[in-house]
């Protein structure tokens, strides 16, 4: 559901540079030095909380806001952090399969804009931070972004990429850049503006720069929002750049990490199910950290003139901007450092398998599992029984430290298969990054290769995916603690 953090200032708060990671302790009105926002469903191995958590969140993305029925409402968020990347054709027919019409992007893979081509579905591509100083220094680089990135895949009226947005960088002024992409942004919006207008393309596709929660703050209430003092010049300008081509004000909002953080946060106020102690101003009374936080920035863009602006709140969207659900796919290699969690955002497991319940409003009561799936043969590494595995620690350090051993710890599902099953979830899950290689199940005569599943209960012993048509480079999803 909602996560990464609100923001109002009560105190300094120190950020954790991660990809992503910026999770300060947060209560309703602290600075929320946020992750990289984005709709974020709870990760599969949280407490019972999370489905019915996810239940609010599908009741108020479907009654509370006013959607055109129309047009769908429900993006998602594709991240491609992962060692088992299904083919990009199998992820879009996913999608399709879904009513899921709406995707966001963290860069441009070419294999991903490929298999978007024809697909009716629309599309947010990304710049990354660290691209940015290029393309502020030359509108040349600015023109050939664009030509490779949106004019080769871009077709209007159908047959290429339904490309919409292009979001120049991602949370570039987070705290714990240190201004390390500040100064670039400004200018690369320009020149990414100038190169889609010589392009032909400006009155299509939109700019918008991502903004983490920390860029504003409030001392006590929302109606006390102001943007940091160093972001205020370059805020007011992208106001006016924003207002003058019709695009939003994209922010990232994400109170459940602050709940992960902080025992004192209160839970019901991290959700929609309303808070018993509400927060009052003036007029305005706060049941949910999300509301309060939403008229934080409108506080904030109204004393820079800009209150009216359109605003997409961590990409979830309020009317106009759509909603886009954090994340598509579990990603198996992202960095852990906020929490065990990050792995396991997916509404899919990174197969394509459904991991919720969920009714999406798209037309499908439940989600629909990707099909055509190429997986690896259905063989597994185990712990052999006829060794002795006390001396299996380093074997183990070795596993975990390569391969995703996340779902072993507290909370996940298979925290409770026993130490034996732990050592043969911890040699397969290596064994499968390698692509099953046999060597990789040796493990000097602790592991074999098993061709009966030793899955147990809920705790599933995963089967790799035959990526060999997969670019072996990952994109990647979010700020910091996501690269």
């Amino acid at each position: 559901l909602l996560t990464r953090h609100s923001q109002w200032h009560c105190g300094s708060a120190s950020a954790i540079p991660t990809r992503g990671s910026k999770i300060p302790p947060f209560y309703p009105f602290r600075h929320g030095v946020q992750h990289n926002g984005r709709l974020k469903l709870l990760p599969f191995f949280l407490p019972p909380m999370a489905a019915a958590v996810t239940v609010a969140l599908v009741a108020f993305l479907s009654a509370a806001l006013p959607w055109p029925a129309t047009e769908a409402a429900v993006g998602v968020n594709w991240g491609t952090v992962s060692a088992h990347r299904m083919p990009a054709p199998v992820v879009v027919e996913l999608m399709r399969a879904n009513g899921i019409a709406k995707v966001k992007l963290f860069d441009a893979d070419a294999a991903v804009l490929r298999a978007l081509a024809g697909s009716g579905v629309e599309v947010m591509v990304g710049i990354r931070n660290e691209a940015l100083a290029g393309i502020a220094a030359s509108p040349a680089a600015a023109d050939a972004w664009v030509a490779q990135n949106v004019s080769r895949y871009y077709v209007g009226g159908g047959g290429g990429v339904d490309i919409r947005y292009i979001a120049v960088g991602n949370e570039p002024f987070l705290t714990s850049y240190q201004g390390q992409f500040q100064s670039y942004v400004l200018p690369a919006v320009t020149n990414i503006h100038q190169s889609l207008v010589k392009a032909n393309l400006a009155s299509y596709i939109k700019l918008v720069v991502p903004c983490n929660a920390d860029a504003y703050q409030s001392a006590s209430v929302p109606s006390q929002g102001i943007f940091r003092p160093d972001l205020v010049p370059i805020m007011t300008q992208l106001g006016a750049f924003l207002s003058s081509i019709g695009a939003p004000f994209v922010v990232n909002i994400y109170p459940f990490l602050s709940l992960y953080q902080n025992s004192d946060f209160p839970q019901d106020y991290a959700f929609f199910y309303g808070s018993s102690h509400p927060v009052v101003d003036g007029p305005n009374v706060y049941y949910n950290a999300f509301d309060g936080n939403f008229d934080t920035l409108v506080s904030a863009l109204s004393k820079i003139g800009y209150g009216q602006l359109p605003i997409a709140i961590g990409e979830i969207g309020v009317p106009p901007v759509d909603v886009y659900l954090f994340s598509l796919l579990d990603e198996g290699q992202k960095s852990i450092l906020p929490g065990n969690f990050e792995r396991h955002w997916g509404i899919f497991s990174f197969d394509g398998q459904a991991k919720y319940p969920l009714n999406l409003g798209l037309g499908s009561p439940i989600l629909k599992n990707a099909k055509d799936v190429p997986y690896l043969p259905p063989r597994w590494c185990v712990a052999n029984p006829g060794q002795n595995l006390n001396n299996v620690g380093n074997h183990l350090q070795l596993a975990c430290t390569m391969a995703d051993c996340t779902t072993l710890y507290y909370g996940g599902l298979c925290n409770a298969i026993g130490d034996k099953g732990n050592i043969s979830y911890a040699f397969n899950s290596y064994y499968q990054l390698q692509r099953q290689d046999a060597q990789s199940c040796d493990f000097d005569g602790l592991g074999m290769i098993t061709y009966l599943d030793p899955s147990v209960g809920e705790c599933r012993f995963l089967v790799g995916i035959d990526d060999s048509r997969v670019s072996a480079k990952s994109s990647y999803s979010g700020s910091p603690s996501r690269i």
